[in-house]
């Protein structure tokens, strides 16, 4: 079933996008699940974390000041964010359906998200991915990048063939600045303070949250979980197979 016709029939009269809102504290597996959500749905993945690597790859006032952030093992300001999400949503790849990979991560930013979803005649579905602390600390500090493709891996979950070494272009594998587990505790720790709280809101709020337990190494029985926690919700049944 073509993503056309899962948002006519999810948002019945609504006229606009089709959000997906995937949350979960860092290393919860909100990449790798929004990658399956991408194949399964047909909408493009928007991830924050991403788009903020972008620009420290690329060296900008606003990587450099990221990067400083992430070394220090501070959040970066909401109003940041922010722009670079409702600049994004507006293109037009996004104009029938999304995904919001790690945003909002607070209150405040799930309150502007839902205004500016009906604003527009959209609607949304909220993942909610709950992670033991010890299973995310193991996760985040088994996890490497390749420097050139930036393609992920993890020493647990998501190996290369050769320990360090890229399977697409042999090039190195490194420890990402923000997965040092000194950085990863203290990111830990904010996310529990300043986004934790949204798991009330979106109770209280959402017509339809799944919250799934994604406390198990293999990243497809967790999304096995979110495509039966999406079936069940009213009209969950125009999801595809």
């Amino acid at each position: 079933m073509v993503v056309a016709e899962i948002g006519r029939q999810l948002t019945v009269a609504a006229a606009g996008p089709f959000a997906v809102i995937l949350f979960g504290s860092p290393g919860s597996g909100k990449g790798t699940q929004s990658r399956y959500l991408v194949d399964w749905l047909g909408i493009p993945q928007i991830s924050t974390g991403d788009m903020l690597r972008e620009h420290m790859r690329r060296g900008t006032e606003t990587g450099q000041s990221i990067t400083e952030r992430m070394r220090a093992g501070s959040l970066v300001p909401d109003e940041m964010v922010d722009s670079l999400v409702r600049d994004r949503i507006r293109a037009e790849d996004c104009r029938r359906g999304f995904i919001l990979d790690g945003y909002p991560r607070t209150v405040p930013q799930a309150g502007a998200m839902l205004e500016l979803l009906s604003s527009v005649g959209g609607d949304e579905v909220v993942i909610h991915l709950a992670v033991d602390y010890n299973v995310i600390v193991s996760r985040m500090a088994g996890r490497r990048v390749c420097v050139k493709c930036g393609t992920l891996y993890n020493d647990v979950t998501r190996p290369s063939k050769s320990a360090g070494i890229c399977d697409l272009d042999g090039q190195p594998l490194a420890v990402r600045e923000d997965d040092r587990e000194e950085v990863v505790r203290e990111r830990l720790r904010q996310y529990e303070a300043q986004t934790e709280p949204l798991v009330e809101f979106f109770r209280k709020t959402s017509k339809r949250l799944v919250e799934v337990n994604a406390s198990v190494e293999r990243p497809e029985v967790i999304f096995g979980r979110i495509r039966e926690g999406l079936k069940a919700l009213p009209g969950g049944e125009v999801y595809p197979a």
